[in-house]
């Protein structure tokens, strides 16, 4: 058989050859460090045997599937020493997350509590150091309703009951066997350094009338070294928690009586939101977008039309009755439909094409209350939504004009590392999308084709793309190394057909437009909480709520405080006087600690001298200036 590297090269190998076989014969050292690999477009047990042509690529410890594979395998490690440790206890799901994994467990008579967590990390490292293999085994659907059954585990009798005979596989290390569909690393001897991080209760299966199980929340690495640097990182995003800072620097809020999920933007919050909407509404204008304002409900029928209440109406919060009999309504959980309907509100010819409609507009889903994370995670959050009505021949042009936009956004914001991942259907499962193969294959084809113009770094990805099209997904690096996915921008066939939308071309005939779905930000709320995080609290100059504040050393001297306050508005400079009758040592810690870029100390000297004394956050004493001189070294930062 032939076996495709990712270089192009092709070699022979006789059928049964593993990939940790074809690593060896590349070289011991890579082999070594070998932990899955991706056979055929599907993430494999480095040791499985293939018996075709296949294309293969090697994930080791610096790749994103071969750290998932690790940490896959790192919670079945926990599993075995939970139940070493904890005779008794159920196992339900253990899967590989973001960074690092976790396991839910049924504790039974046990409570576990932090404490627990350094005795179970030890015998986690006794287990590792066994190098005990991580071997693959089909079973039958009777053997595996058999062997739990006489285990007593109901969690794993209920996962087998929705499975296929034919497709269940189980995973054995040491004494430990597990339901798992895998990859697994080659055995546990890499898990060289474990820390578990913290516990936590979540439902069965996420359903809240179910068993609350307790989550364990751990983390692995091949060196005890990246282990350490991870925690340091780890304490970094603590201080930087836009939770944390969010309430410090008084941007925003929730309130359980408004309701859970639902932020309220406080004044300073809301000036830093107003700057990035003016900010890309600008930007939008020099492009031809029209702002609109569409409602926060819709007639359910429109979310039936659109296919998103078949999708998503059990995310969403239920349909509002009203006492007319039989009629319904939504929080709307998408802006397109409506922006459909503005379409379809008159005709169009071909030579009003492109028609751009943008709307930052709030939308409303049902997240989970365990989902539930600060900005980051909400139930309301407003999208900058837009949505471009062309033709086919304009696709492409439109495509990268968005790409510009996209770009232009994110680096004004200060993330400059990012790349781009294409979101591909499924072709496996073709009832999760809408529409015709031919549209969706032109509508993916236009991504990759115009990426590619433009020399962008993607990846692609099957499975990840919305029901009605697929999409490039913007990955950024924010000041930490984490990475985000932010701005998304969408291809659809499918919507303009479902909606019967039309304009009327050259040859006078009705044609579909085409739509294109984009949002720079994604959502505004979760835009912020990455930028709060990424900056620390520290933003861009332009963008801080207050950019100076003026600090009198006495209450004698807050009139002129005042009118140095009023001076700098009119050089379109904002900020706040602190005229509290504390000392300058306290007002100075204060705006420390508010990430107020610039502070303008004055005493009875600077006030005689009709100047300021200036202070930079970071850079410290700048010296004394006059407010004409302030404005121009201020604007001129700006430039």
């Amino acid at each position: 058989m032939n076996i495709t590297l990712p270089d192009g090269s092709v070699r022979e190998y006789s059928k049964g050859t593993s990939a940790m076989d074809v690593a060896l014969s590349i070289s011991e050292g890579l082999a070594r460090n070998v932990l899955s690999a991706t056979v055929n477009g599907e993430v494999w047990d480095a040791k499985r045997p293939i018996n075709e042509d296949a294309t293969l690529t090697l994930h080791t410890w610096r790749d994103t599937e071969g750290q998932a594979t690790f940490w896959h395998s790192s919670a079945h490690l926990m599993a075995e020493a939970l139940e070493a440790l904890y005779p008794g206890i159920k196992l339900g799901i253990g899967p590989a997350i973001d960074k690092g994994f976790y396991y839910d467990v049924d504790a039974g008579d046990y409570t576990f509590t932090p404490a627990d967590l350094p005795k179970i990390e030890k015998k986690m490292i006794e287990l590792a150091r066994t190098k005990s293999d991580f071997i693959r085994k089909d079973v039958s659907k009777a053997d595996a309703i058999k062997y739990f059954t006489e285990k007593g585990d109901e969690y794993k009798l209920e996962l087998i009951d929705g499975l296929d005979d034919g497709t269940i596989t189980f995973y054995t290390q040491g004494d430990f066997t597990d339901l798992c569909r895998g990859p697994h690393i080659p055995n546990t001897a890499p898990i060289k350094a474990v820390k578990l991080m913290s516990l936590a209760g979540a439902y069965w299966r996420g359903d809240e009338t179910r068993q609350q199980m307790t989550r364990i929340y751990g983390i692995t690495f091949p060196k005890a070294k990246e282990l350490t640097e991870y925690l340091v990182l780890l304490e970094e995003a603590k201080k930087r928690d836009h939770r944390k800072l969010g309430a410090e620097l008084e941007l925003f809020m929730f309130s359980e009586k408004v309701g859970s999920g639902l932020p309220m933007w406080l004044p300073k919050g809301t000036q830093l939101r107003t700057r990035l909407e003016n900010f890309l509404r600008e930007e939008q204008e020099k492009r031809g977008y029209q702002m609109v304002i569409t409602p926060h409900i819709g007639h359910k029928h429109l979310y039936e039309t659109s296919g998103h209440y078949e999708k998503y109406g059990e995310d969403s919060f239920q349909p509002i009755k009203t006492p007319r009999d039989g009629e319904e309504f939504l929080l709307k959980p998408m802006n397109c439909p409506h922006h459909c309907e503005i379409f379809a509100n008159r005709p169009h010819s071909y030579k009003e094409l492109p028609i751009r409609i943008a709307e930052f507009g709030t939308v409303y889903r049902y997240e989970q209350s365990g989902e539930l994370h600060g900005l980051s995670r909400v139930r309301g959050f407003t999208q900058d939504d837009a949505h471009i009505f062309c033709t086919e021949d304009q696709l492409k042009s439109e495509f990268l004009n968005v790409l510009d936009l996209t770009t232009t956004v994110l680096e004004k914001m200060g993330f400059d590392n990012y790349t781009a991942q294409i979101s591909l259907r499924d072709p496996n499962n073709p009832e999760k999308y809408i529409g015709t193969d031919a549209n969706w294959e032109a509508a993916q084809s236009a991504i990759i084709e115009a990426t590619a113009e433009v020399d962008l770094v993607t990846t692609q990805v099957e499975g990840e793309a919305a029901f009605y099209g697929p999409k490039l997904d913007f990955m950024i690096k924010d000041a930490l190394g984490r990475s985000w996915q932010l701005g998304t921008i969408q291809v659809d066939y499918n919507l303009p057909d479902r909606f019967e939308l039309e304009y009327i071309g050259s040859d006078n005939a009705p044609h579909r437009p085409v739509m294109i779905h984009r949002a720079p930000f994604g959502s505004l709320e979760r835009f912020i909480s990455i930028l709060i995080e990424h900056t620390g609290g520290k933003f861009p100059l332009w963008l801080a709520p207050d950019q100076f504040a003026i600090l009198p050393i006495a209450d004698r001297l807050n009139d002129y405080a005042e009118e140095i306050k009023v001076e700098l508005a009119k050089y379109d400079i904002r900020g706040i006087v602190d005229d509290r009758s504390e000392g300058i040592g306290r007002k100075i810690r204060d705006t420390e600690l508010k990430k107020i870029p610039f502070m303008l100390i004055i005493g009875d000297n600077e006030k005689e001298a009709n100047n300021v004394s200036v202070r930079k956050q970071g850079d410290g004493d700048l010296g004394s200036m006059t407010v004409e001189e302030f404005a121009n070294y201020f604007n001129g930062l700006l430039e």
